[in-house]
Formats: C-alpha cells, structure tokens, sequence
C-alpha cells in the first residue's frame, strides 16, 4: 500500500491504546515517560495530521514529509512525538522521532554556563554604564549569585539596582536563546532536506550531557516516511524543511510541574530557569503564527487569534 493509500485509510480516526514499550526519541538519557494524557493528545491530533499529511505526500516525489511537535520546555514534546511516530506506524506508514535538543552548538553543561555568563555579564555592564556599580553592591551581587538568585524578581524589592540588572540580563538572553549563535539550525535543516530527498540513510547526532558525550549514529531510514522532530524550536524560523508545524500549547505554569516530575535538568525551578522559559514561552508566541496545527493539553485545535487570548493579549 502506498503512504498516500495508507493515510486515507486511517480516516475516520478511531483512538487506539499504546503499549508501554513505544519507541521514543533519540536524545540519549532523556526520560520519556508516556501516560494516558500524552496518549489522549496524541490520538486528539492524528486525524488533524494526517489531513494536513496527505497534500504534503502527494506533492513529494519521495512521498515523505517532515513533522515538528514543537511547544515550552516540559510541555510534552517527546511523549506526544513518540506516541505520533507509533501511529503512523500503525497505519502502515514508516516514522521515526528526531529530537532537536542533539542540536545545539554546545554541549548542555557549557550552554547551561554560556547562558548564565550571558545573563550575568550583560547586567554587570549595565550597572555600570548607568552609575549603579560599586564595592558594596558588587559584593551584594556575588553572594546573589553563588546562591544562583541573582534573577529572582523578588529581591529587586530588597536591592532596586538588581532590576536593572535583571532587565539588562534578560534583554541579552532574548538575543541568545533560540538564535542561530546557540543552535546549528543549518545542521538539521541540511539533514531534514536529506531526508526529503529520499536519502536511505541519515547520520544523526547524538549528545549526552558530558563533553565526551556528542557522536553520530548511521540510521536506515528505509521505509520511513514521515520524520517527526521534537523540539522546542521546532516552529522557528530558522529551521527549514518542515511541512507540518505542531505547537503544543501549554502555560508556565503546567510547563514547569512536568519539569519537575521530569527531573531532566538541574536546577528546574529555579529563577534563572524561570526566567529562560519565560523568554522561551516569547519565543513560542512570537511563532505560533506559522504553526499549521495548535493544540491543547486535552485535545482541542485552536485557531492563532485564540491561541493568543489563552496567553494574553498580542505576541
């Protein structure tokens, strides 16, 4: 049966149970712990994709499409990509899961570093420059900092020269976070063109969070249709060679709790990394335009000007 054949005849969709030992991403170490929920939101969306699917296959010479389930840290990324990949599978058309985090151009602990460097050194010269530096708030700051809360809002309160601090850090972030300096988006968009191409096989990265833990893996992608990258950046503008943006919508908030029952990442809930999902949850707003399909945590599409009342206002 062709993908094509195969696609149609996966409408009408009926929801289908997934068992425990689905295949997931292939980010090394990642804890991918699929439950009802994801599995719910992922039988919610394929019917939804595979509408979108089929004209993308038809037009393609090698009858394959690349997917991104792009959304906020935390959201659900991985497990609802996995559960797709599983489906697609099911319905006799070939997937494999891609996770973009093998795709930074540093390893996590140097980036966790650069990012915090970023921040730290952008409100150092901001303090400075505007006449609010000195022995005694330097030697304030150095203790905020080695209790790693020199960006917690609250304390501007306390000391209202960190709020010009904080300001200048996040202003430097927002240049950095989800740009091309941070991430090599040429890297996996060469690769996704490969692959739309009808490459039978693609060397994918692999990074753990060692820096002796970033290698490649040969991967047959014999069969495969349909790759399905998980990613927060999936819907950036900078990444080229995706037919089918997905955004997961999710607030902070929900973001944060699944950090922490995730337990991926030092740190989770601290003030930096508050402040580095608020930039990313910007970033996400500032794209959802370009997402073809939007979807809630129980299942719903929505159109971009609702999306944008559920967060508020205009991006």
């Amino acid at each position: 049966m062709s993908v094509v054949a195969a696609l149609e005849a996966a409408l009408p969709w009926t929801p289908v149970e997934v068992p425990d030992d689905v295949p997931t991403g292939d980010m090394p170490g990642d804890k991918v712990r699929i439950g009802p929920e994801h599995v719910a939101r992922a039988n919610a969306l394929f019917p939804m994709l595979v509408a979108e699917l089929l004209p993308v296959v038809r037009a393609s010479a090698c009858s394959r499409a690349v997917v991104a389930v792009a959304g906020g840290s935390g959201v659900g990324k991985s497990e609802v990509a996995s559960v797709v990949s599983h489906l697609l599978r099911t319905t006799g058309v070939g997937a494999y899961t891609l996770s973009g985090d093998n795709y930074p151009r540093r390893i996590p602990v140097q980036n966790d570093a650069e990012r915090l460097r970023i921040f730290r050194d952008a409100g150092v010269r901001r303090l400075v420059a505007a006449g609010e530096y000195d022995a005694d708030r330097a030697a304030v700051l150095r203790g905020l900092q080695e209790a790693e809360t020199d960006a917690d809002p609250a304390l501007a309160a306390e000391h209202p020269w960190l709020a010009t601090y904080q300001a200048a850090g996040r202003e430097a972030l927002r240049g950095y976070l989800g740009t091309p300096a941070e991430i090599d988006f040429a890297h996996l968009s060469e690769i996704l063109a490969r692959f739309r191409d009808g490459a039978p096989s693609l060397h994918l990265r692999r990074m753990g969070r060692g820096p002796a833990d970033l290698w490649y893996e040969r991967v047959d992608m014999t069969g495969v249709s349909v790759l399905v990258v998980e990613w927060t950046h999936g819907t950036s503008e900078h990444l080229v060679g995706v037919d089918v943006p997905v955004l997961l919508h999710s607030t902070p908030e929900e973001t944060l709790a699944h950090r922490l029952a995730r337990a991926r990442d030092k740190g989770p809930d601290s003030p930096f990394t508050t402040m580095v999902l608020g930039i990313e949850q910007d970033l996400l707003r500032r794209r959802a335009a370009d997402a073809r399909i939007i979807l809630t945590r129980e299942g719903e599409r929505l159109s971009h000007e609702r999306y944008l009342e559920m967060e508020g206002g205009a991006p």
